[in-house]
C-alpha cells in the first residue's frame, strides 16, 4: 500500500506548515480530515520515494568492486601519496605510481 503525505490545513484552508504520512489503497479517496485530531487536511504533492534503477541504494550495489570487475571494468584505489592499487578488474597493471 503507498503512503501519502497530508498536509495539516487551518479552518480557512490555507497550510499550517504541519504534515503527516498515511498509507491507504489506491482505491480509497484522499484524507479530508487528519485521523486522530478531526483537523482540516489535503494530499500533499511530493516526489515518489522509489528505489529504482538510480535509485542511491541501488547505485552502491551497481558499483561495487565484485560488479564492477563482472562487467569488464578496472578500478583503483589510493593507498598513499602518488600510489594507486587495483581493487577490482584483471586487466592494467597491479599498482600504479607517480613518477618521482
Amino acid at each position: 500500500m503507498p503512503t501519502y503525505v497530508y498536509e495539516v490545513l487551518t479552518p480557512k484552508g490555507d497550510p499550517t506548515g504541519e504534515t503527516f504520512e498515511y498509507s491507504q489503497s489506491m482505491k480509497d479517496d484522499a484524507l479530508t480530515a487528519q485521523p486522530g485530531t478531526g483537523k482540516p487536511v489535503r494530499r500533499a504533492i511530493v516526489a515518489p520515494h522509489v528505489a529504482g534503477k538510480w535509485s542511491p541504494i541501488k547505485g552502491k550495489n551497481t558499483l561495487s568492486n565484485k560488479n564492477l570487475e563482472r562487467m569488464g571494468f578496472t578500478k583503483y584505489e589510493r593507498k598513499g601519496n602518488g600510489y594507486m592499487e587495483r581493487v577490482a578488474g584483471k586487466q592494467g597493471p597491479q599498482t600504479l605510481r607517480a613518477d618521482d
